[in-house]
């Protein structure tokens, strides 16, 4: 059993013909370019998923941030002034954490008890609680 054909044997034995070939060749050289246009999107479309994925981190480097120039300022109480008055009045609770919003200037305090999660809202300028969902 031989392995390898010559170039001729080849052509032969698939029945195509020089012109076939050379026509063959030309339509997979006019795929090439969409070929690299579609990989080149999926690659965007990659990049543009891992920036989607990292953008929350930023966000909340960018609402503390936002936090600590409105205390620095005078404008806020601190997170610790803010979780010194709430947290005693949340006996019973775990205390899983905050998050400011700058645009509202208040805190939401996550609270777990027995499987059920409650936030407290409070505004930031004056330690007064806004809202908790029960």
């Amino acid at each position: 059993m031989r392995l390898a054909l010559s170039h001729s044997e080849g052509v032969k034995s698939l029945g195509l013909t020089v012109s076939d070939m050379i026509s063959r060749a030309s339509r997979i050289a006019s795929f090439l370019p969409r070929l690299r246009t579609g990989l080149a999107v999926a690659a965007g479309a990659a990049l543009t998923l891992s920036a989607v994925a990292a953008t929350p981190a930023v966000a909340q480097r960018s609402e503390q941030g936002a936090a600590r120039k409105e205390m620095k300022a005078g404008n806020v109480l601190s997170l610790r002034e803010i979780e010194r008055r709430i947290l005693p009045t949340m006996k019973g609770y775990e205390y899983l954490g905050p998050a400011y919003d700058s645009a509202a200037m208040a805190y939401r305090l996550k609270f777990i008890k027995d499987g059920r999660v409650v936030f407290v809202d409070v505004d930031a300028r004056t330690g007064r609680v806004i809202n908790r969902t029960r």
